[in-house]
């Protein structure tokens, strides 16, 4: 069945290493086609990675034993999986995209849904995981091969509820790598813990979380980059692609591609359209929109970033639990999950 969740426990460094070993049949090959590494292997020994790796054991060291774990179970050598994890914090571009979108229905139910969007040659060739570690909640991800859970969309047995975008910022300062600091908000126990985790530490680079929970009326839009952490609190509904849209983003460099622009800006559009009536159904369709040169659902070989959308998500929140429905570009889901969240 498409994503099955594949059930990984123990340890953290334990973890690391079955990740590690679910992803090794398959990514010498993804290495040898992905520009993205291509661009990434100039900086092999560079000191600023160091900076990086300093930053990442002192704020998240459970997460710094994952990634060592992972370096074990791929067979690569640490510093190339440490590297592999801050492209986004090295590189301005990368094949990272993404579309977000959260509302709260007049019953006061709480939905988040999210297109994954990447490299196309991953596509089938991901998976879900369910992990759960010995010393914190557990959660359900959508993983990409050799890449630790969290920097995708996810869900942890606390309630808590993440999808993240990439923002393409031109800022590189020494930090937690933005990849390792959304696997540390799956370990968070509530929303304010996450927004604590994500304004406190120093951030390498530039992510925006989509944040909610089973026990919390509230939703978030946080952009957080190098400079600044921009935290917007929800109202009735909100959409996000791939660039800061919040008050001050113009203050902060960064690269605006046309499809984030066009996404972003159709997104919006669909969902005035909605008034105060949608469901879960209408978050869906309104990922799965192909209208424009540039839509929403990204299925073009010729893409312009390079990406095309992997699966969709939707998450329902209420009466003290998660349920997910996972899609493949069709309108009923292949996956359909509960997740029973602890207080």
């Amino acid at each position: 069945m498409p994503f099955k969740p594949v059930s990984i426990r123990g340890t953290r460094r334990e973890i690391g290493a079955a990740l590690g070993k679910l992803a090794r049949p398959i990514m010498d090959a993804y290495f040898d086609q992905s520009p993205t590494w291509k661009a990434l292997r100039p900086w092999r020994g560079h000191a600023y990675l160091d900076a990086l790796a300093q930053a990442a054991q002192l704020r998240v060291p459970a997460v710094w034993q994952e990634l060592e774990g992972l370096a074990e179970g791929l067979r690569m050598a640490p510093a190339d999986v440490l590297l592999w994890h801050c492209r986004g914090d090295l590189l301005h571009k990368t094949t990272d995209g993404c579309t977000s979108i959260a509302w709260r229905d007049a019953e006061g139910v709480r939905w988040i849904a999210h297109n994954e969007d990447g490299d196309p040659w991953l596509y089938g060739r991901c998976h879900v995981v369910d992990v759960q570690p010995d010393d914190a909640p557990g959660f359900l991800s959508f993983y990409y091969p050799g890449s630790l859970p969290g920097h995708t969309f996810g869900a942890n047995r606390a309630g808590l509820v993440q999808t993240i975008n990439n923002l393409r910022t031109r800022q590189r300062h020494a930090g937690v790598p933005r990849m390792l600091l959304a696997r540390a908000v799956l370990d968070c126990a509530t929303l304010p813990d996450a927004l604590a985790l994500l304004r406190d530490a120093p951030r390498a680079g530039g992510f925006h979380h989509l944040l909610g929970s089973a026990h919390d009326q509230r939703l978030y839009g946080v952009e957080a980059t190098p400079a600044a952490c921009s935290v917007a609190e929800i109202g009735r509904g909100y959409v996000h692609a791939n660039h800061m849209v919040h008050g001050g983003a113009a203050r902060q460099p960064q690269i605006i591609t046309e499809s984030s622009r066009a996404r972003q800006s159709q997104a919006e559009r669909l969902m005035d359209g909605w008034g105060g009536n949608a469901s879960g159904a209408d978050l869906i369709a309104l990922l799965h929109d192909t209208d424009g040169a540039l839509p929403i659902l990204r299925r073009a070989a010729d893409d312009p970033d390079g990406e095309n959308t992997l699966a969709t998500a939707c998450f329902r929140m209420d009466g003290g639990q998660v349920e997910l429905a996972i899609y493949d570009r069709q309108s009923e889901p292949v996956q359909r999950l509960t997740l029973p969240a602890g207080p």
